[in-house]
């Protein structure tokens, strides 16, 4: 019996492929970083060359390290980097453009059009989003606006679209495929995901044609066959491709997430809290975004977000910007205090902020500097302020979901950081979970793979494959814990009145 799954987990900042046995243990992973191309100022974008070249490197470097054959594998798995979006030629597969990075802020004006032409309603109602730079649909409109002859193109059905997810599976099937999943359609702007279809009126008001857009699938579907990897080994022909699914949703499955109300937080560049609803909440309030957690076996769930959009950056501003220290893990030196910020607020408002704020021209600001500050307050406050972020988002989504969480699956780059998880279980009041595998969002994403396959029976099996490694437990009291937060809102505050 074929006992491994490749998952292929294409983030903001690197490419990386790991092989997970039957048990969900890595057996190896490569990782590649990739460049982030800013060729003005909020404009994020990435080489879609350079994706799908260090993507072919890393699996080839994974079967040469560990002599794996690919017969040996029973299917591959996808999960990506959402929202981030590239067009290219249907035949060759030539790119038009670079692509453009979820985070990116090159297309706010298109939004602020379609906010003031009085669109917000019609499509948070239609996609559970608000009309925001972040996701597809106004990235697609930009090139349109920006780059000659994509918009004549794209109507003459010369062009494919999509995400990340479907770029690659565009690569791997030697062209052969062009589609997408639920989770990354729920994302663009343009996919209704209530009546599960790309909605027309939406594209009319975007004038986008429909028939650049990849067919939308199951999370769990056969997506085609590797046949682009026959180079490596000529028997990726028959390896199925069997799951896609965005980062966060891989996440919230990988920490085994099945139940109304559980809900995860990812560390990464941004952090990203989802809670599964199992049922759609429409028109969410508070800046929360209603989107498909995933499709499986024509099943689909719903779950409720919110993003902020500096989390793990604001450590690499620190590394690379202010030169502060030479590696992310340095920061650590300067936690090893009891209230180690001294009082100071930084609000990481690089380009923005996400939920419940979602305000794109607010900057970012340090609050509450003395004689005595030093680096290594103003790094604890860096850190801190990832925390005081996604307890601003837990607060509203306890609200608006009527649920109150008792805990919070943990992951991502940051969550590796102690006293940064410290800090977010004492401001949550809650019991943070961080399991042995730190990968959540590859084994996410191979666990649907493994249940296509055979790999795994049902939702209980794989279950008992997610082991607990670290909890984290509150240890402030109600007092100190209101102080905190009291200054933190009052940072925010003083941070979106004054405004460059």
């Amino acid at each position: 019996m074929k006992k491994y799954i490749l998952t292929i987990d294409q983030g903001t900042t690197s490419t990386r492929t790991i092989i997970f046995d039957e048990k969900a243990n890595i057996v190896c992973m490569n990782q590649m970083e990739l460049e982030l191309i800013s060729p003005y100022d909020g404009y994020i974008e990435h080489n879609p060359k350079e994706i799908w070249e260090k993507t072919y490197t890393t699996i080839a470097n994974v079967l040469n390290q560990t002599g794996i054959k690919a017969k040996d594998i029973a299917g591959i798995a996808i999960t990506n980097q959402r929202e981030t979006t590239v067009l290219w030629d249907k035949v060759t597969g030539k790119t038009v453009y670079n692509a453009i990075v979820w985070q990116s802020r090159q297309s706010q004006e298109i939004c602020d059009r379609l906010v003031k032409k009085g669109y917000q309603g019609l499509i948070q109602s239609k996609t559970g989003l608000i009309i925001n730079s972040y996701f597809s649909a106004s990235k697609v409109i930009w090139l349109f606006e920006n780059v000659k002859g994509v918009k004549e193109r794209s109507q003459n059905g010369e062009l494919y679209m999509g995400t990340i997810d479907c770029f690659l599976l565009y690569k791997l099937t030697n062209g052969t495929v062009h589609a997408t999943d639920y989770t990354n359609a729920s994302r663009t702007m343009m996919y209704n995901i209530y009546d599960k279809c790309w909605d027309d009126e939406l594209l009319g008001i975007y004038d986008i044609p429909k028939c650049i857009l990849p067919e939308v699938k199951d999370c769990n579907s056969l997506f085609g066959y590797a046949t682009a990897l026959c180079d490596i080994d000529k028997d990726f022909k028959d390896v199925p491709i069997v799951s896609m699914i965005g980062d966060q949703q891989a996440s919230l499955f990988g920490h085994c997430c099945f139940n109304e109300g559980d809900s995860k937080n990812t560390y990464g560049t941004g952090c990203f809290m989802l809670m599964n609803t199992k049922k759609p909440v429409k028109n969410p309030k508070y800046g929360l975004l209603s989107t498909i957690a995933w499709g499986i076996d024509g099943n689909v769930e719903y779950a409720l977000e919110g993003s902020v959009f500096i989390g793990g950056a604001g450590i690499q501003w620190l590394r690379d910007e202010m030169d502060f220290f030479k590696e992310s893990k340095d920061c650590e030196k300067s936690l090893k205090i009891k209230n180690p910020s001294q009082g100071v607020y930084l609000v990481p408002a690089f380009i923005g902020l996400g939920t419940p704020y979602w305000d794109a021209e607010v900057r970012g600001a340090c609050f509450g500097l003395r004689r005595t500050t030093t680096k290594d307050h103003i790094i604890a406050a860096t850190v801190e302020a990832i925390a005081y972020q996604s307890r601003d988002i837990l607060e509203v989504m306890q609200e608006a979901s009527g649920i109150r969480i008792k805990s919070l699956g943990v992951d991502g780059g940051a969550s590796v950081n102690n006293y940064l998880m410290q800090f977010q279980a004492d401001l949550l009041n809650c019991t943070l979970n961080r399991a042995v595998c730190k990968e959540t969002t590859a084994l996410g994403a191979a666990f649907i793979a493994g249940l296509k396959v055979g790999l795994y029976k049902d939702l209980e099996d794989v279950k008992r494959l997610h082991i607990i490694d670290t909890m984290f437990m509150p240890d402030i009291t109600h007092e100190e814990r209101h102080k905190k937060l009291d200054g933190w809102k009052q940072a925010v505050k003083s941070a979106i009145t004054y405004k460059l």
